[in-house]
Formats: C-alpha cells, sequence, structure tokens
C-alpha cells in the first residue's frame, strides 16, 4: 500500500496555543464575563483558574505568528467545558462561550487561512466529562436514560462526586469527572464520526487526537481516517502517542504522532546532566540520563527507522508540551540547552512545534505552570525569539531542511554533526554540547559540495584536500551550534 499524508504538513511550522493563556482580545467582544474577575494573567496558574484568553486575542496576534515564520496552530481543546484546559468536554459542536464561542472560531479561522496559516483542533474522543448532555441525562435518570450504554456504567446509583464511594462507571485514568465512551455503541461511533466531519467541514485543517490508544474497538481510526479524508483529503491526523507509534502509522489510521521519542534523547543530548528529574515526575518520555554524540546519533537513527518516511515527514516534533514540563525549566534554566535543542529540532525531518511562549523564554515547571500566561513584551528574552526566527526562516528557505535525507556525518564525544540532502542543495549542522570548545575533522562521506556559507551560529570551518579525501574541520565554541550551506 502506497502511504500518503498531508503535503503542507511536509512544510509545517506549528505554534501549540493553550486557548486560556496566549492572548485575551484587546477589544470588548465577550458577550459573556465582561467584567469577570479573571485570575490575573501573570500570576502562577492554578489547577482551576481562568485567566481569560480568548480565541480573538488568537487573531490579533496572527501577525506576530506570521512574523516568525508560523504556519499552522494546534489548539489545545476549544470546546465547551468546565475546566481551562477544556479536556472536559460538554458540547463537541460549541466553541466555549469564554473563547468567543462559534463566531469567534470562525472569525480566527478565516483569518488565519487568509495568511495561510492552517488550523488544527484537539478532538478529546476517548471521553467526556460530567457536565456533558449525554451522561448528565444518565445522572439525572439512570438506567432508563436511552443513553445509558453510551457509557460503560458499572453499578446504581452513580456515583459522580462523592469521593466515599468509588466510581461505578469507567473513567480515563480512574478520573471519576471523565466517563470514557462505550465505542463499541455502535452510535456512539456514529456520534464521533459526525463531530469530525461536522469540524472538517466547517473548514478546519485536521485533528490532533487526545489518548487515541485508549480506544481499542477494531477498525475505528480507520474509520475515522476514510470519513475526514473523503472530505478533505489533506486534512491532518495526528495522534498523542508518546512511545513506540508503530501501530498506528501503517498509514491507514494516522499521519504521524506527537514525536516525543525524538524530544526524549534531544533533551537528554542538549541538555546533559542539567535536567532537572523533578519536572519529569510521572512523564513517560525518559529525556535522561545524558547522552554524547554517539549514543544520540543511534536513538536518532532509530527513532528514524521506525517509521516508512512519508510518515517521519509528517510527524509533530515537539520539545516541550502542554503535557510536560518546558525545556527551559526542565534544564535547570540554562539557556544554552533550549538553543541547541531546538536548532536540532528546527532541522529534523518532521513538522516542528514550539510551545507557545518557548520562543520568548518562558519558563513554566509542571503542570500547572507549564501553562502560564503568555508574557508582556518587556519581559521576552529577544536572543531567543531571534534565533527561533532565524531558524524558522532557514527551514522555509531550504527545502533540503523539510524533506531532504537525513544523514550523521560525526558523532563522537559531545559533537554531533549532520545533513540534510535533497538533490544538490546540502545543509550540514553541528552541534557541540560541551562546555568547552571543540576542534574536529572527518571527511563528509555523500556531499558532492563544499558549503562555503556559515548560516547560522558561530564557529569557524574549513575544507580541506579534493574529491574522495576532502575533510571538513570544524572549530565550535562551547555550548555552540552552528549551520553550512550554500547562500542561493
Amino acid at each position: 500500500m502506497q502511504i500518503q499524508t498531508p503535503d503542507w504538513v511536509k512544510h509545517a511550522v506549528f505554534y501549540q496555543i493553550f486557548p486560556d493563556r496566549f492572548a485575551k482580545s484587546k477589544q470588548p467582544r465577550k458577550r459573556l464575563l465582561q467584567n469577570f474577575k479573571w485570575e490575573e494573567w501573570h500570576a502562577i496558574p492554578t489547577l482551576q483558574g481562568y485567566k481569560g484568553g480568548d480565541l480573538w486575542g488568537v487573531m490579533e496576534q496572527l501577525d506576530y505568528l506570521q512574523d516568525i515564520g508560523i504556519n499552522a496552530i494546534y489548539f489545545t481543546p476549544i470546546f465547551q467545558s468546565a475546566s481551562n484546559h477544556r479536556y472536559h468536554t460538554h458540547d463537541y459542536y460549541q466553541v466555549d462561550p469564554m473563547l468567543g464561542g462559534n463566531p469567534a472560531f470562525k472569525d480566527l479561522l478565516d483569518a488565519a487561512h487568509d495568511r495561510n496559516i492552517k488550523v488544527v483542533l484537539d478532538g478529546v474522543f476517548n471521553h467526556a466529562s460530567r457536565g456533558f448532555f449525554f451522561f448528565h441525562d444518565i445522572l439525572e435518570n439512570g438506567p432508563h436514560s436511552p443513553w445509558v450504554d453510551w457509557f460503560k456504567i458499572e453499578g446504581w446509583p452513580l456515583s459522580a462526586y462523592d469521593g466515599n464511594f468509588p466510581a461505578n462507571y469507567a473513567g480515563w485514568d480512574g478520573n471519576r469527572a471523565l466517563p470514557e465512551f462505550n465505542h463499541d455503541n455502535p452510535e456512539v461511533r456514529e456520534y464521533i464520526m459526525e463531530i469530525a466531519e461536522y469540524w472538517i467541514k466547517f473548514g478546519i485543517d485536521g485533528w490532533r487526537l487526545d489518548v487515541p490508544f485508549e480506544i481499542k474497538t477494531p477498525g475505528f481510526w480507520q474509520e475515522f481516517r476514510d470519513r475526514v479524508k473523503a472530505i478533505n483529503p489533506e486534512a491532518y491526523i495526528v495522534g498523542e502517542v508518546w512511545e513506540d507509534a508503530r501501530e498506528w502509522l501503517d498509514g491507514t489510521q494516522f499521519d504521524g504522532v506527537m514525536n516525543y521519542l525524538f524530544a526524549a534523547p534531544t533533551i537528554a543530548f542538549a541538555a546533559g546532566d542539567r535536567v532537572d528529574l523533578a519536572q519529569l515526575e510521572g512523564r513517560s518520555y525518559y529525556p535522561y540520563p545524558a547522552l554524547l554524540a554517539k549514543e544520540y546519533g543511534d536513538k536518532i537513527q532509530h527513532v528514524l527507522e521506525l517509521y516508512p518516511w512519508e510518515i517521519q515527514l509528517t510527524q509533530l516534533n515537539l520539545l516541550a508540551s502542554h503535557d510536560t514540563a518546558r525545556l527551559l525549566s526542565i534544564a535547570g534554566g540554562d539557556k544554552a540547552s533550549v538553543e541547541l535543542a531546538t536548532l536540532l529540532l528546527l532541522t529534523f525531518p518532521g513538522a516542528p512545534s514550539i510551545y507557545y511562549g518557548d520562543e520568548v523564554g518562558l519558563p513554566g515547571a509542571l503542570d500547572p505552570d507549564s501553562r502560564r500566561g503568555f508574557p508582556l513584551e518587556a519581559d521576552w528574552e529577544i536572543e531567543v525569539l531571534d534565533y527561533h526566527k532565524q531558524l524558522i526562516a532557514l527551514r522555509h528557505k531550504y527545502a533540503a531542511l523539510r524533506t531532504g535525507s537525513y544523514q550523521i556525518l560525526f558523532a563522537e564525544g559531545p559533537v554531533y554533526v549532520f545533513a540534510r540532502i535533497l538533490g544538490d542543495e546540502e545543509i550540514v549542522v553541528a552541534v557541540n554540547v560541551a562546555t568547552e570548545a571543540a576542534n574536529i575533522s572527518f571527511e563528509p562521506a555523500n556531499l558532492k559540495s563544499s558549503h562555503e556559507k556559515l548560516l547560522y551560529g558561530k564557529g569557524e570551518f574549513v575544507w580541506k584536500g579534493e574529491g574522495e579525501t576532502r575533510q571538513l574541520e570544524l572549530m565550535l565554541p562551547a555550548r555552540s551550534g552552528l549551520i553550512l550551506g550554500s547562500d542561493n
């Protein structure tokens, strides 16, 4: 079977937005809660507090995102919910009124598309919430509810709120606030398929699927893909799978997954023994222990061999998300670790994803701290924003950085060098994670030409010899990286 994935994703740079925390509209557009006393924007967030970000606020920031080079947005859930993160869905057909409702989303979608920015929504289809109409009907009417077979009920009366009694229905991760759907019920299955179709017809460009591995009904995700792609063959379907995802990446289900298998070794290499293990508690992607270049190269090669190349090019690569601490905090505040990891992210096959605020140096420990309000411009780390802009611009300029092959050229000690090659276009990327300068020399196999232009970073380079005996000598400062290529 020939695997087909959306072409636009191969050229995308994603920006992940947690809607309550990115931007609050400067215009008084909310019909509801205009005078609500929101949690203070720049205070450390709480588990249940709302800060009042909305979709009109995002729309007002589209010029900022476009200036960075962003051409795709992934939103964590935007549907009506009784939680600031909105993974407790009340109504899959209504954008939360606190975000501006369906009209605000339509305005935002149109404005984004006018700028050629794609929009991907978070689909939470494994579970709903206690406020979801169908489950609420069961709470009111018990076994007489027509929706009783939509969930996994284990006894009566339901204990939905009283923690003195065990929950007698299945909830995600044992959480009674998140009743799990019974996906074996054809009505449930059809309901979810129709939601997916509705929003694709509305104009969204794809779905990010929350905990899709929990849905074990045979053929469910195959049907989901078929029905979504029948409406828009270029729609992106990306699953939240933290580990080996071959089961879902056979070409009949997802186009990619959130690539924590890339994030983990990249952080372990770039941050090394600076990693604060307390910021990884309960997370399953293990960006530790520290790796040297050879070990990092082995792990990256393994990741690149797991899936077909067409899938590799539409993986959603990331360094942090709403489910993790931010990389700056994971790395104990070491800014060089973040820059080196970002360099590796933006030169890797697949679509890079930047978690809102990382591009201006926003720190954040584990949830809820990793979901802070986007900082004031006066608090931005301008040098961090600058290197994000530079690296994204290079990715857009050189097709080899998007769809070219990935070849490791040198991996010894703290120095890692690789090439991205597409036809005659060749880009060389080198990273030195050591605390002292490194001088290396090697024969760059498979490279056709010399690379005389320093496109990014610091350091010196010299080509020696001719033909097959050519050698590239690199002088890399401590904790630095560079990109070589042709200025065409």
